[in-house]
């Protein structure tokens, strides 16, 4: 999935940068389609991160109330686990709001706000990169 978002932000940023942009509507729908199934992944992904630390705490939690050596080794596990998926949920949250601005800046007018064209302010005229 990582290679994927990586991909597609890339080949939209390239787009942009040309300036007029062929069968721009075709490719606002379509990309809007890329922002929702990104969403999914991340709504996904966020419901599995809660989870393995809901369940990491309430290993911690039996472990501080019991000698039993099992919830130590259960507790190491779900932090090894779950330390990836932040990393990764991180990685979706970040691809998303990129993609927002990228489909901010297909349909840019002079009144958007610098910040929502994006993530150094300027707007796609003026963007260096």
């Amino acid at each position: 999935m990582r290679k994927y978002i990586k991909a597609y932000i890339a080949y939209i940023d390239r787009l942009l940068a040309q300036g007029e942009i062929p069968e721009i509507d075709r490719i606002r729908e379509n990309h809007l389609k890329q922002i929702s199934f990104m969403q999914h992944e991340r709504l996904m992904h966020l419901i599995v991160t809660v989870l393995f630390s809901v369940m990491l705490f309430i290993t911690i939690g039996i472990l501080t109330y019991t000698d039993n050596i099992t919830y130590c080794f259960l507790t190491v596990l779900l932090l090894v686990l779950l330390v990836p998926y932040i990393f990764h949920y991180y990685f979706l949250e970040n691809g998303i709001q990129k993609m927002y601005r990228q489909y901010n800046a297909m349909n840019y007018d002079s009144s958007f706000p610098a910040e929502c064209l994006n993530s150094s302010g300027n707007s796609p005229e003026n963007e260096t990169r």
